[in-house]
């Protein structure tokens, strides 16, 4: 058994109610509802890595001292694309 299912389940519920979130969104909705949590590592391992998850656009925030910040934004691919995991 995967050692993040109960992650991936929670992720792809949230993802499947709310359509698209940024991983800001989805972090702060996984911390704030569950007791075991996650990182922003393990969290963007899982989004990059499952196969029913696709980014979808970026955010962009520029500053005016050189920082730049671009956030993934995430949905759910079509139900015909995606494979089924147990």
């Amino acid at each position: 058994m995967s050692s993040t299912k109960r992650l991936r389940i929670a992720v792809f519920d949230y993802l499947k109610n709310t359509g698209n979130a940024n991983t800001t969104q989805i972090f702060d909705h996984i911390n704030s509802k569950f007791r075991w949590g996650t990182s922003m590592n393990q969290l963007g391992n899982i989004l990059a890595k499952d196969s029913r998850f696709e980014k979808v656009g970026f955010l962009s925030n520029s500053s005016g001292d050189g920082y730049r910040c671009r956030i993934c934004i995430w949905a759910l691919k079509k139900e015909n694309e995606m494979i089924k995991i147990h």
